[in-house]
């Protein structure tokens, strides 16, 4: 067990003194529980509850006027979503700061810790699979938590089951969305960091995104959640859009995008499958519904919202 060492507080400029008034020398590291493409997250106690805490540690550069405003708007989204307390959100309890020894700001969001994630619930199922109603259930949740970053203007990014996470009730709840956006210039996505499997194609390609790229990342966990396998398991990036193609079809030429380098005609020709063809237990209405949420164009591709309008979540039961 180690303890954050005890570092001088930042001097921060005069509008950014406030942002994070909480002390990271109250919480004590006990072990890594992963590191991302924007921070490592550690398991620690809280020395004043007791309590078990997820620490979200994330660097900041500073500029001439201290903390980035770009920063400081995302710590006050956090901050705002955190009041409206939503079921499918993790619970951000407060946010602290210090300064490193290389003059570098470290930002530690304070998160509730939920023992398990949705890839530890997969990989434990017995090979029954989950049942059908859990799957509806959790999946109904995940779409409600991402509806929610959404209305709210928040792209998550990387959704993966690893930062989904599940209370003993079996309730989902979305994590490690906070200041994604303000780290997206600095710390590009790489294979290495961030698993390709869930990554929508137009973020492939380079191209122009939108919130679609989480709801192409929710149809793979969804898919997943019934067959207990990744849908897009790809080991390089031009192997990730060939595995995609296998399900949408080769985009036409005029589908292709102008501005890479990447040739379509490196991609063999392929005609679109339906995603019951990868998993044939998927009932009429999942397949309908993941076949929305997996289409290549992102104009296609329905919100969060609409999807929880689909069919598949009004069956009672399934």
């Amino acid at each position: 067990m180690s303890q954050s060492p005890q570092l001088k507080r930042q001097k921060m400029s005069s509008h950014s003194k406030n942002f994070g008034d909480g002390d990271p020398h109250n919480y004590q590291e006990l072990n890594i529980i992963g590191t991302g493409a924007y921070g490592t997250v550690y398991r620690a106690r809280d020395m004043i509850t007791g309590n078990i805490v997820a620490l979200k540690k994330v660097r900041i550069a500073l500029n001439d006027n201290g903390v980035p405003m770009s920063t400081l708007r995302e710590i006050a989204l956090l901050k705002q979503l955190n009041a409206s307390d939503h079921a499918n959100i993790v619970k951000l309890y407060e946010v602290c700061q210090f300064l490193e020894r290389d003059d570098q700001l470290m930002i530690v969001l304070v998160f509730e810790h939920l023992e398990q994630d949705l890839s530890d619930l997969i990989e434990r199922l017995p090979k029954s699979g989950m049942s059908p109603s859990t799957v509806q259930n959790l999946s109904r949740e995940l779409l409600t938590g991402l509806d929610f970053l959404h209305s709210h203007r928040i792209i998550h990014r990387d959704l993966k089951p690893q930062n989904l996470l599940v209370s003993s009730q079996g309730h989902l709840k979305i994590a490690d969305f906070g200041l994604a956006k303000t780290y997206d210039s600095e710390m590009k996505l790489t294979s290495v960091v961030v698993t390709l499997w869930y990554r929508a194609p137009e973020v492939l390609l380079a191209q122009p995104y939108n919130s679609s790229v989480d709801v192409w990342s929710a149809a793979c966990i969804i898919f997943e959640m019934y067959n207990r396998k990744a849908l897009f398991p790809g080991t390089s990036e031009k192997n990730q859009l060939d595995r995609i193609f296998e399900l949408t079809g080769r985009p036409s030429a005029q589908q292709w995008p102008k501005s890479i380098s990447v040739s379509r005609e490196h991609f063999p020709q392929r005609h679109p499958k339906r995603p019951r063809d990868f998993c044939p237990n998927l009932c009429e209405c999942s397949d309908d519904l993941l076949k929305q949420m997996l289409d290549y164009d992102i104009r296609l591709r329905p919100s969060a919202l609409a999807c929880l309008d689909h069919e598949y979540f009004q069956q009672e039961p399934l």
